[in-house]
């Protein structure tokens, strides 16, 4: 007898883990399953974002051999990829400001509106970090002017 209320229970325990674990129970209609390692749009209010944002127009100025500082005008576009870190994949449309280099870098520097002193570049930039470590570095970065 006791064998015979295994069984059934047996399926019914098997049968409630499959629907638990079962992707389609938990996937809305609207959203495909995660792809690990796959690239993901990205909000560009998200710190880790605004984060790579920020240190990629950092690197920008650094390597411009430009007087003034520049800063993003708009992100276009931010995805990311989930590795053994994080890396952020950014469309940056960057605009020149009318801080000099000499004088601190300012967040909130105006953009130059003078035609001959005004200049964009949309910029590509790939960002890995690692944020449980603290470290983060461009890996690829590439301009042309707008």
């Amino acid at each position: 007898m006791a064998r015979s209320l295994g069984i059934p229970l047996l399926l019914l325990a098997a049968l409630a883990v499959a629907l638990t674990v079962s992707p389609a129970t938990g996937a809305s209609p609207r959203h495909s399953p995660r792809l690990l390692g796959g690239l993901e749009e990205a909000d560009v209010n998200e710190e880790g974002v605004r984060r790579a944002v920020d240190f990629a127009v950092s690197e920008y100025n650094k390597g411009s051999n430009d007087a003034y500082h520049s800063r993003a005008m708009k992100v276009v576009r931010a995805r990311k990829q989930i590795v053994s870190g994080v890396n952020y994949f950014l469309d940056v449309e960057m605009g020149r400001t009318t801080c000099t280099k000499t004088q601190a870098y300012l967040a909130d520097c105006p953009f130059h509106e003078e035609p001959h002193l005004k200049k964009k570049a949309l910029c590509s930039f790939q960002i890995y970090t690692v944020p449980w470590l603290g470290t983060i570095s461009m890996t690829k970065s590439s301009c042309q002017n707008a």
